[in-house]
């Protein structure tokens, strides 16, 4: 088992399944990312450059998307507990899967050069 299958595997099942699908969602948005531990939690990097992170704590899941994946997606993002490159997506709310692919999306452009949103 990976470190990041290892991970995932610690926390209850229906967080298991929360991160499952976040893991696959980044999996399927940019396949040539590459997957590790990083910080404590799941990394994402592309093109030896961080794309996404994301962990689960106790009532929440913290995606991390850098500075500019967050301010890009500002509005979107105002009414979730943030930090500067860190948001908080409740555990007991549904998870903003659509908005999670989207920031990772524009990380992705972001990285290969260009500056899209959507």
């Amino acid at each position: 088992m990976s470190e990041v299958s290892t991970y995932i595997s610690s926390f209850p099942t229906e967080v298991q399944s929360i991160l499952e699908q976040i893991r696959v969602l980044v999996k399927e948005t940019v396949p040539e990312a590459q997957e590790s531990m990083s910080y404590g939690i799941i990394g994402y990097k592309l093109n030896n450059k961080p794309l996404v992170y994301f962990g689960a704590f106790k009532k929440h899941i913290g995606f991390y998307a850098t500075p500019q994946g967050h301010e890009a997606f500002s509005g979107e993002l105002a009414h979730y507990k943030q930090g500067k490159g860190s948001v908080q997506f409740p555990l007991n709310k549904e998870m903003p899967y659509d908005l999670m692919r989207r920031i990772t999306h524009y990380k992705e452009a972001q990285i290969k050069g260009g500056n899209r949103k959507g």
